[in-house]
Formats: structure tokens, sequence, C-alpha cells
């Protein structure tokens, strides 16, 4: 399959259709994708464009050029003016620079959609029609309606049709059902309203990237960092009566280092285990859970700001809290270390593998992550095994920006196990115990899978210590 076949669309015969009836036409998704890669590039070029030819008719060369040559001057200020606001061209694609962000902001305003915008929001619509040939909820006409009002730039149907959802479905079950394309949609409604500070979102999202500012108003994550600044600090905990017992029935098994990431909760509890393996080697596993939602901030690493933070960056008070941990456990350098992390816990277990300095003093061999969005985040060491355990209804993994139809990839090298349960609705979707319970059910053989990966920490546990992970 190439991109030239991306406009092609394919005929089919339903099984059991009568040989004579006449063939139902449907569009390949893979070519949907390609067709959208294709638009996003050209989208992606077109914006370029326009930011080098603002920054050229804005620069001092040209205004001296132009008082020593008038007449030059004012035919290139024409010929500039005529490709930067042709609609027939790259319609009105005046930005970056100071005046070219003035000029844009008040285009903005105004409605004046340049042709990138006009492609980047046909590639987001490609890719929710490809995403509802793999979640048939989405083709419903109830979300349908909302998809194609946001691909249409229409807030208050996009309301109305949000509302209708809610009212049809519940709010769980709606919110599940777009999850599939909930970056997109999200893309949309940042590029196609009059605020111009979002639009960034929408721009990074369109190329696979993860986003620095909240697609709303457009805040960026510096105003995120001021909310999070804690060193991060470990301190010994005791195991209540309910961790001991699952504890003491744990072993080197992901189904049970799920079980334990539960029972530690996410109230700042992470644990690290010291194994006797079989190879005679001493090694270490670190669990770490994910958020709270009780509070926006709170005490621990392990609140929404901290989560926010994570996603975008690498230093967190999370990562700093872990690294404290192990100084603090003593744990020596050079020793091989697994992180197994839920949700926020993943991504700062991708965090540390992305970290120099962390993997320059421990032997990080294997990141588990469990409904986390991680795939735009890259281990320093690329012997590092990843292993990424995604629920296709969990709404978490595609914060990252790579959903179901989306064209980024992750590498060759790492093992992603997804798949599709009858756990429907966020956010028990995205609970551990519902990971564990489908990883013993219906999806044994991911669990058999990863367990050979890790055969390495096969032995006997010879210290599970909980340490409470606090930001200051």
């Amino acid at each position: 399959m190439t991109a030239d076949t991306a406009g092609e669309v394919a005929d089919q015969i339903p099984t059991g259709a009568r040989p004579d009836a006449p063939a139902r036409r449907s569009t390949d998704p893979d070519l949907l994708v390609e067709a959208s890669v294709l638009l996003a590039d050209a989208a992606l070029a077109a914006r370029r464009a326009g930011a080098e030819l603002t920054a050229a008719c804005s620069s001092w060369r040209l205004g001296m050029r132009a008082v020593r040559q008038p007449l030059w001057g004012l035919g290139a200020a024409l010929a500039a003016g005529r490709a930067l606001t042709n609609s027939a061209g790259l319609g009105f694609a005046v930005n970056g620079g100071p005046v070219g962000e003035v000029v844009r902001s008040v285009a903005a305003v105004t409605r004046r959609r340049p042709a990138s915008v006009t492609m980047a929001v046909d590639a987001f619509a490609l890719r929710v029609e490809a995403a509802a040939a793999e979640h048939p909820n989405l083709a419903a006409p109830a979300a349908k309606r909302l998809t194609d009002a946001a691909a249409a730039g229409h807030r208050a149907e996009v309301l109305r049709a949000a509302r209708e959802l809610v009212q049809l479905l519940g709010i769980t079950r709606a919110l599940t059902t777009i999850s599939p394309v909930i970056m997109e949609l999200l893309a949309l409604l940042a590029l196609l309203d009059e605020n111009p500070t979002n639009d960034s979102f929408a721009w990074v999202t369109l190329a696979g990237g993860v986003p620095t500012t909240e697609p709303v108003l457009g805040l960026p994550r510096a105003l995120i960092e001021r909310f999070n600044q804690g060193p991060g600090r470990a301190e010994r905990a005791e195991a209540d009566a309910l961790l001991a017992q699952v504890l003491a029935r744990s072993g080197n098994d992901i189904v049970s280092y799920i079980d334990d990431i539960s029972a530690l909760g996410n109230h700042g509890l992470a644990l690290l285990r010291r194994i006797d393996c079989a190879d005679g080697s001493e090694r270490y596993v670190l669990l770490l859970p994910g958020t709270s939602f009780g509070w926006f901030r709170n005490s621990t690493p392990q609140d929404l700001v901290g989560a926010f933070d994570n996603l975008l960056r690498i230093d967190t008070t999370y990562t700093r809290a872990i690294t404290c941990l192990l100084i603090r456990a003593g744990v020596p350098e050079g020793a091989e270390l697994m992180l197994v992390g839920h949700s926020l816990g993943g991504i700062a277990a991708m965090n540390l593998a992305s970290d120099l300095s962390f993997v320059s003093r421990y032997r990080l061999t294997h990141v588990i992550s469990v409904g986390s969005p991680v795939d735009a985040k890259r281990p320093v060491d690329p012997a590092v095994k990843v292993i990424s355990l995604v629920n296709k209804h969990d709404v978490i993994p595609g914060l990252d920006g790579r959903g179901p139809a989306s064209a980024t990839c992750i590498p060759d090298s790492w093992v992603e196990l997804s798949w599709l349960d009858e756990t429907y609705d966020y956010p028990l979707s995205h609970a551990p115990q519902a990971y564990a319970g489908t990883l013993r059910g219906s999806q044994a053989r991911h669990r058999a899978r990863v367990n050979e990966l890790i055969t390495a920490y096969d032995g006997e546990i010879i210290g599970s210590q909980p340490y409470l992970l606090m930001d200051k």
C-alpha cells in the first residue's frame, strides 16, 4: 500500500450478501490515514512557507533596499501581498514573528482561514473517519454529529451534540466513545476558534508531537511548572495490612506487579523490591502508581499538576523523588533496575529512561508502562526494553497525541500490546484493576509475552519496601 493510492476506494461485498446485490463501497482506514499524512505534510509546508514569506517581508533588509529602489520595493510588496493573501494559493498565510503574529491574530478573529488550516482540518477529519472503522460507536449518529461539528468549527453545535451524547449515553460512556479521537477533536476546536494563542496545540498534534500548551486558552507549560517546583523527597513507610497481604503473594509476574500498584494506591506511595535472581545477580524492581484525582495539587508528586508536568518534561518532582528513593535505599550504582508504572507512573518511568544522568547511574533494563501516554518519549539507551500495555477504551494513553488513526510510529524495538475488552467505560477502563483482570482473562497471551521478557527478574524476593514520595 502506498500513498499514491490514498484516494482509491475499494469495492467490498459483505459476507452473506447475495451475489447479485450491489457492492457496498467502503474506504480502507489505512488509506485514510495515508491521505491524512499527505495532507498534514502539505499543511505544515504551507504554514512554513507563509512564515518564511512573512519573515522576508518584515525584514529590515527588505526595507532598506526598498528605500534605495522604490519601484522594486513596490513590486516586491505587491507580489508578497498577493502570495500571502491569495485565496487561490496560500490563503491569508501571514504568521511568525511579532508582526506576523499580530496580523495572524487579527485574521483569526475575522475568520480569515489560510490554506494550511483548511488542509489541517481535512487531515484531522480523515483521522476521525479512519478511527471510526475500528471504533464503530464513532460512526453512530450522535457521535458523528459531534465530530462533524468539530470539523466544521461550529462550537455551538459541538456543545449541543456533546450534551445530546451525554444525555443518551451518560458522561463516562460518552467520554469513552470519543476517546479514540479526543486529541483530534481538541485540536480541531483549537484551530478553528478565534483564539490564536491555542493554535500551537493543534499544529503540534497534527505533526504527531506532544503539545506544550493546553487546548482551550493556550496556556504554556511554564505556567504549569510554577505549580510544581518541589525538589522531591522520599521517606520509608510501613505497609498497612492490605498492602502487606498483597505483597506477600506477589512475584515476578506482570499481573502481580499491577496488583501491587493497585494496592499501593495513589496517595504518594511507591515500592522498591530487591530480588535474588536465579542467575545469582541481585536486581531491583520499582513500582510507580498513577495520579490521585482528588485535588489539582497535593503534597505528593502523584497529582494532576504532576501529571501535566511529567507529560511535558523529563526532570520533574516525581522523577527527582524517585532518584531520592533509590539513593536513600542504598541501591548501588550500576545495579540492574526495572521500572513498572501505571498511568503517571509509566510516564515518570519513561522520563527516567530519557534522563542521561539517571541511566548513567543505574542500569535500567526494562520500562513497563500500563495505560500511559508515553509514545512520544524515547529512552537514552536503546537497549532498554520498553513494554507498553494499552486498553484502547482507555482515554489516557491517547494524550500523547498518538491515537488509533495517527500516523505517529513507535520504535520497532518497543513492545506495544493493546486490546479492546468489555471494560468499556472510562475511568474504569483506566483502572489498574481493569488491566490486571484483562491480563488474567481474555488477554492471557499478553501476560505470557510480558513475563517471557522479564524472566531475568525471576528469583527470591528478599525485600519489598514502600516509600512515601513527597514534593518537599
